[in-house]
């Protein structure tokens, strides 16, 4: 285990855009096996779009766990696909402890989009392993100008923009050259594109970029452009740390990396990555983290007809559906406390593993098992 971290793979195979096929109650049993096993405490899920995540929530919160949940995108409220996406979200988030959101404006939407009780939603920066991306120690030549993209290629992702926006920004500048890190089904426009426009020796492909490579791949350009879909705020990020804004619309796009291109020559990347440094911490981000975490411990247990309460309020029609998904949860639960019963699953050996937390009081602490003895008694009592 690297740093006391444990991973599990469950044997489902992805259905779409790396997610299982949503089955509701196909994953409890593996689910409840590994929460036993591991003596967990709080069950944390992360994207709005991961069945798994969903899956993994209902399960825990009608064994009674805490759960926590992170959204880190911006969606919207008028199309198909968001519209049934936020009542799957309401549902999800009607019985959760805590949330977490990236940002007040992500805050603010999870909000609207779930009926999520705004003292329940944290707000937590994304955190910048500084120590690992640190400016090259010779700056790139100004000969060539390099702007690096790294990314899934996918429409959300702006995929689609780089496609308008790259044959324009080659025609105006010469001297500019692209290079993009990621691999996605948006992947054969571009390579279209480089072909219509003849940019092959000004568009490198780079496929799927490895971790460990990331950093080599950006210090290798000027500037950084992160497209994203109209759905989000659109911006773009130089290597060095200078910040230009652009809405989601090619012709605005081209012109703020114009301006970027202008701005090279005053930017001093070391200075900016020191700033960066004093910005964002992983240290601040675990201990606000375990805060949420500590708060989610604190609500107070809830049988389960004080959960279809909450589920109820979730819509005429779409709220008593949810109260039948959940009883029928609670029933597949005790007819797997029958068939396999919780003493005879072997708990994992606590581990003793020594880290650096640098200032973070308690992040080594030991699971308390107590609380959630407690929740499950309280639970098999409905």
């Amino acid at each position: 285990m690297t740093g006391g971290l444990k991973v599990y793979y469950v044997p489902w195979r992805p259905f779409f855009n790396q997610n299982t096929f949503p089955t509701l109650y196909g994953t409890l049993p593996i689910i409840r096996t590994i929460l036993i096993r591991e003596k967990i405490n709080i069950v944390h899920g992360h994207q709005t779009f991961s069945t798994l995540c969903h899956d993994a929530l209902m399960h825990a919160r009608i064994m009674g766990y805490k759960v926590v949940f992170t959204d880190h995108s911006l969606n919207g409220f008028s199309d198909a696909g968001s519209i049934h996406m936020n009542k799957v979200l309401k549902f999800t988030l009607a019985d959760v402890s805590q949330a977490i959101c990236v940002s007040h404006t992500s805050k603010e939407n999870t909000v609207l989009r779930s009926g999520l009780a705004p003292e329940k939603v944290f707000v937590i920066p994304n955190a910048v392993d500084t120590a690992m991306f640190k400016p090259a120690l010779e700056r790139p030549s100004r000969l060539d100008i390099v702007i690096v993209v790294i990314s899934r290629l996918v429409y959300r992702k702006g995929a689609d923009l780089l496609v308008e926006v790259i044959p324009e920004v080659c025609r105006l500048n010469p001297n500019v050259r692209f290079i993009i890190g990621g691999d996605g089904p948006k992947r054969v426009r571009l390579e279209e594109m480089r072909e219509k426009h003849s940019l092959q020796d000004r568009v490198d492909l780079l496929g799927a970029v490895p971790h460990t490579q990331v950093r080599s791949v950006l210090i290798s350009g000027h500037i950084f452009l992160n497209s994203l879909s109209s759905k989000v705020a659109q911006f773009f990020i130089s290597t060095d740390d200078m910040i230009v804004l652009a809405e989601p619309d090619p012709g605005d796009m081209v012109q703020s990396i114009q301006k970027a291109i202008t701005m090279l020559p005053n930017i001093d990347p070391q200075v900016m990555h020191n700033r960066m440094r004093e910005l964002y911490s992983w240290h601040d981000v675990a201990k606000r983290t375990e805060i949420v975490y500590d708060c989610a411990l604190k609500c107070p247990d809830q049988n389960l007809l004080e959960s279809l309460s909450r589920y109820l309020s979730c819509g005429a029609w779409a709220g008593k559906i949810f109260c039948l998904v959940m009883i029928f949860n609670f029933l597949l639960w005790h007819l797997l406390e029958l068939w396999q019963p919780a003493d005879d699953i072997e708990e994992a050996p606590d581990v003793n593993i020594s880290l650096n937390c640098a200032g973070l009081e308690g992040c080594c602490r030991k699971p308390n098992n107590a609380e959630n003895q407690k929740n499950s008694s309280d639970t098999n009592s409905t």
